[in-house]
């Protein structure tokens, strides 16, 4: 049954995914620059928030969106900066935040030397790819995915640190949240945090199962965003932190997100210990309360996340 219900959800975001694209009428979309703090931007489109550091040495984008959006995305960075592309970093491998690796790295630049952040690469081949070992692992299995799109730089590490741009950005792993090869991103100067899927404001999370995402590994990130956050006084300001789907947020909505995972975690962990089916968890509705405000659709499902707490609170 734990196999049935994993291929399940794994065949749900494919079909998913494939239905955004074949349905997104790209030509309508427009990508919004929303400012952050100091040289870091938010470029909000479809698919997954991108964002972009800027400075003396070039550009750093973190995510690429569709690859139909790559033409949008590169004249909204070039509002910004005329620098060279020189790193794209992928917080994990779902096609909406890795569409646009292909056109993007193209439209890059490695320097001679290579010698950026202190890593030594080929010269011009273009931008630089960096993401977890298990983000290529799940790029490489994927027929779909072209191998011009896979990183060309990982960490199988807790973290990885690149100076760019006068500024130290951390790379830190999150094991098991929303998939196996997530990462945050951690902008030390300009005090921004990035988390792809590991946080998002849209929707309740999707558990990805089939790439090793648990209940507990998205707690376990939500600590590890929080740890990093700094506030300006109570719960507002400070660190600034980009989601990978929603709205910027700042400590208080980062708390808020954890308590939600955490009590509905705990009402289906105390449900299952008592002997309660699957079925009868979801005839329970341990979310009722926070459904109005977090339920979505397809894989965002209230259905499909009490799901994939159930099935992976033992991991």
């Amino acid at each position: 049954m734990n196999r049935l219900i994993t291929r399940f959800l794994s065949l749900a975001l494919l079909v998913t995914c494939s239905a955004v694209q074949a349905q997104q009428n790209f030509d309508a979309v427009e990508i919004r620059i929303l400012p952050v703090r100091d040289n870091i931007f938010m470029l909000v489109g479809a698919g997954g928030n991108i964002t972009v550091q800027t400075g003396a040495e070039g550009v750093l984008i973190i995510d690429t969106q569709y690859e139909q959006l790559s033409d949008k995305i590169l004249a909204a960075i070039r509002t910004l900066s005329d620098k060279p592309l020189r790193y794209i970093i992928n917080t994990h491998h779902h096609g909406d935040h890795i569409g646009g690796n292909v056109p993007l790295r193209a439209a890059g630049f490695t320097p001679v030397g290579g010698n950026v952040g202190g890593d030594i690469g080929d010269a011009g081949e273009g931008a630089r790819i960096l993401a977890h070992e298990n983000v290529l692992l799940h790029m490489a299995s994927d027929d779909n995915v072209s191998t011009d799109a896979w990183p060309t730089m990982t960490y199988f590490t807790e973290k990885r640190d690149i100076y760019f741009n006068g500024e130290g950005v951390r790379v830190l792993h999150q094991p098991n949240a929303h998939t196996d090869g997530d990462s945050i991103i951690y902008f030390r100067k300009s005090d921004v945090i990035t988390t792809g899927d590991a946080y998002i404001t849209s929707f309740y999370p999707f558990i990805d199962m089939s790439s090793g995402g648990t209940i507990n590994g998205f707690i376990d990130a939500a600590n590890a965003i929080i740890d990093l956050i700094i506030p300006e006084y109570g719960q507002d300001g400070g660190t600034l932190v980009i989601p990978g789907h929603g709205r910027l947020s700042d400590i208080g909505d980062v708390i808020n997100w954890r308590e939600m995972l955490t009590i509905v975690r705990d009402r289906i962990l105390d449900m299952k210990e008592r002997g309660m089916s699957l079925e009868e968890v979801l005839a329970e509705q341990p979310t009722r309360d926070y459904d109005p405000r977090w339920a979505g659709q397809g894989i965002f499902s209230t259905e499909n996340f009490v799901t994939a707490v159930y099935m992976t609170l033992d991991q």
